[in-house]
């Protein structure tokens, strides 16, 4: 039995019509009816019952049927898994990002990224902005998801979209009608920022805000994780000022979210990388696609 005897009785199954099979198959006809009797004669059952008005599949025929179609799809999957070998669709794949990017997104690319490339061994690094450049270069990262300013002439930037800061604070919080009475407010309160080590440009944009809103912030904590942030807020501990995409990310915990209208100062979350393949360019368009604000 050959490949092309399953084949062909997979078309003439479908078709239930000898004729037409032979035409998707680019034969004639005499051939194809000698190639289904040999491969009745080799398996000793009869897989068709032919008349002049019809072809029908017996009851052998719809069971080999399906062992068929397992069998070429199964080397449909063997292909193309063999096609991703040969073109370096194997091995480790990392990505960088940044804590305060959408994890529930992340997390579904991820698992249709599996299915897409299953030989792939996808690893993740919680990297800030400055070390993921630096990991990129160094070919330590295939992608990065970070925010702007993006200080490289060497990696190509994908815009994934512009996130406004908003100032994060207790649930108990009592509301603000103006931002004169907000920034009064906040002249008061102990502040807890990002790290400005981990990250000098977040870091400096923060602070900038405050001198906006006419003061100068009071920074007694500070994180390096954005969850870590939220929690202290949370438990009264001080007040923040984080990109409003936040509030969707956490709708858990207990904080009250003021808009920072008036300011437009915001941040842009792009997907960076430096060399091109198959599995890049799939990751950068699906989590393009799949970044989407509420």
């Amino acid at each position: 039995m050959e490949l092309r005897h399953l084949l062909y009785f997979k078309t003439v199954a479908e078709e239930l019509h000898f004729r037409k099979a032979a035409s998707r198959l680019f034969i004639s006809q005499p051939p194809l009816s000698r190639q289904i009797r040999e491969l009745e004669e080799e398996l000793g059952v009869q897989l068709f019952e032919r008349n002049n008005k019809r072809v029908k599949l017996t009851d052998a025929g719809l069971y080999f049927k399906k062992e068929v179609d397992a069998i070429l799809g199964r080397l449909t999957d063997s292909q193309n898994m063999v096609k991703q070998i040969h073109h370096n669709l194997s091995g480790q794949f990392n990505i960088g990002y940044i804590s305060s990017t959408y994890h529930t997104q992340l997390i579904t690319v991820l698992k249709e990224m599996r299915q897409e490339f299953p030989f792939l061994k996808i690893r993740l690094f919680e990297v800030p902005t400055v070390k993921q450049v630096q990991a990129l270069n160094s070919n330590k990262l295939d992608v990065g998801i970070m925010r702007t300013p993006v200080n490289t002439e060497t990696l190509k930037l994908t815009s994934l979209f512009h996130d406004p800061f908003v100032v994060v604070m207790p649930q108990e919080t009592g509301g603000f009608t103006t931002t004169e009475a907000l920034s009064e407010y906040l002249q008061q309160q102990p502040f807890i920022f990002f790290n400005g080590d981990y990250a000098p440009d977040y870091h400096r944009k923060l602070v900038e805000i405050c001198q906006r809103l006419g003061f100068q912030p009071d920074i007694s904590h500070e994180a390096n994780n954005v969850h870590s942030i939220l929690r202290l807020v949370e438990s009264g501990i001080g007040v923040s000022i984080l990109p409003k995409s936040l509030q969707w990310q956490y709708p858990y915990l207990k904080l009250r979210y003021y808009n920072l209208d008036d300011i437009p100062v915001s941040t842009e979350v792009v997907l960076a990388s430096r060399h091109s393949n198959e599995a890049i360019r799939w990751f950068t368009k699906r989590y393009a696609d799949c970044v989407l604000l509420p």
